[in-house]
């Protein structure tokens, strides 16, 4: 929760870390936001090896994190499996909603 203390190494074109001064609200949003970016971009990166992904939500994040980032800044948002799936037991793709029905372009 503290990754805006990386911002002028990360994003040296300004310095924007008083956007997040004692902002908790915007700390959150955007942690979670850009964290779950990253996660997508892991599970495509597996997938993309050969690997099987399970994103998971609805665990006692609390717990986790107490069991392993005590004393850090640092909290869970999903968790992922990776790993090789047994073919026989792996579900086909859930139903996907069509484009036009989740976007429109204007």
């Amino acid at each position: 929760m503290a990754f805006y203390e990386q911002l002028p190494k990360l994003y040296p074109h300004s310095d924007v870390r008083h956007w997040f001064d004692g902002n908790e609200g915007m700390i959150h949003s955007t942690a979670f936001r850009n964290a779950s970016l990253q996660g997508a971009y892991l599970i495509i990166a597996a997938r993309a090896l050969g690997l099987d992904a399970g994103p998971m939500s609805g665990f006692q994040a609390a717990k986790l994190d107490e069991a392993f980032f005590a004393g850090t800044t640092i909290k869970s948002n999903f968790l992922i499996n990776l790993g090789y799936g047994d073919p026989s037991r792996l579900r086909a793709r859930l139903p996907r909603l069509a484009f036009d029905d989740i976007a429109r372009i204007a």
